[in-house]
């Protein structure tokens, strides 16, 4: 729980959106994760996205389960609606709220741990049914709340910070989320604001599934060989650090680079991690390819981000369920018990 809390005066030369706010406005409380977590860079990323989007904070609904990730939705947008749900079971939660009403934004935060693991069924029906949502991992590789064990997103032969080897096979969440047919998928690095801030202004705008993997650094425990969630594995510095558990305070990791090139991102540990851009000619509207590209590219040891695949024409559920366009919220009895011979219509219908 935090329990620090903003000044809530803002200076009165601040720049106000076309909303009405200033960036201000679309902050929360004080973080209270580890110095230098990517979390935080991400929580900042959706600030500013939120306010050049000029989106009205009471607008966005921020739904979350349990994790490290789960925790950020309290450190930005804090005058919009929010629930915490229980591990692996903010989808089911999230498409109730979005049936009832239509007219929120909706916002999935999670983890590799809460998505991955015991909330990757609820995952699929998500992606599949295409809830009108931005859903986000914020994706380490650990359970950071537990002491750093593997994720399902753990790369097969990486390290744990004791040294103990993974044996399984890694989950990949953007391929998953384009088998099952979400119609906006990235992938980015909680570093690169540049690019992550675009990806996150595309997915809310979007009306359809939109599913975005942020690789986002542990700056505890993600320090384990070959992760292509945070960085390359030295085994020199990381025995090194597996010795001791206090934490100094670190400087955020930030990178700036062109399309279509690899960069080489230094890494609190001294490690590195590889990032490749999409190139300006790939063609981010087949499934095929984006998907094809991805294997590719893991195979060599790259993490590819950017925008890897969008639907130009998305339909989300309340499409493929006909709807109502009032939200049920605000339907009142006539409209909610329409009487029985509407009944004996529906169950006519059903024989």
């Amino acid at each position: 729980m935090t329990y620090l809390t903003k000044p809530t005066l803002h200076h009165p030369t601040l720049v106000k959106n076309k909303a009405g706010y200033t960036r201000r406005d679309y902050e929360g409380k004080v973080s209270t994760l580890c110095a230098g977590c990517g979390h935080d860079s991400i929580s900042a990323a959706f600030i500013q996205a939120c306010w050049e989007l000029d989106i009205q904070p009471h607008r966005v609904a921020k739904l979350s389960g349990i994790g490290c990730s789960s925790k950020t939705p309290d450190y930005f947008l804090g005058n919009s609606h929010g629930f915490n749900t229980v591990h692996g079971r903010m989808p089911s939660v999230l498409t109730g709220a979005n049936l009832a009403n239509r007219e929120l934004i909706y916002l999935g935060v999670s983890g590799d741990g809460d998505s991955a693991s015991i909330g990757i069924g609820q995952f699929a029906h998500v992606m599949r049914r295409g809830v009108n949502m931005t859903y986000i991992v914020e994706n380490n590789g650990v359970y950071g709340l537990t002491k750093g064990q593997f994720s399902a997103t753990a790369d097969q032969g990486s390290k744990s910070k004791k040294g103990v080897a993974n044996t399984d096979s890694p989950v990949d969440m953007v391929a998953l989320a384009l088998q099952l047919g979400a119609t906006y998928v990235g992938r980015s690095f909680s570093g690169d604001k540049r690019q992550l801030v675009p990806l996150i202004k595309g997915a809310l705008a979007h009306q359809g599934a939109a599913f975005l993997d942020v690789v986002s650094p542990c700056v505890a425990f993600n320090n384990h060989a070959g992760s292509t969630k945070s960085y390359d594995y030295v085994r020199e510095h990381n025995e090194a650090v597996s010795r001791i558990d206090f934490i100094t305070t670190r400087s955020e990791i930030t990178v700036d680079y062109p399309e279509g090139e690899v960069v080489e991102v230094a890494q609190h540990d001294g490690s590195t991690l590889r990032l490749r851009k999409l190139h300006p000619e790939y063609d981010p509207t087949n499934r095929i390819s984006a998907m094809n590209y991805i294997q590719e590219h893991h195979a060599k040891g790259e993490v590819v981000t950017g925008l890897l695949y969008v639907d130009p024409q998305p339909e989300d559920l309340h499409t493929h369920l006909n709807t109502a366009e009032m939200p049920f919220n605000r339907m009142g009895k006539k409209e909610l018990c329409p009487g029985s011979a509407m009944l004996e219509r529906i169950n006519a219908s059903l024989r």
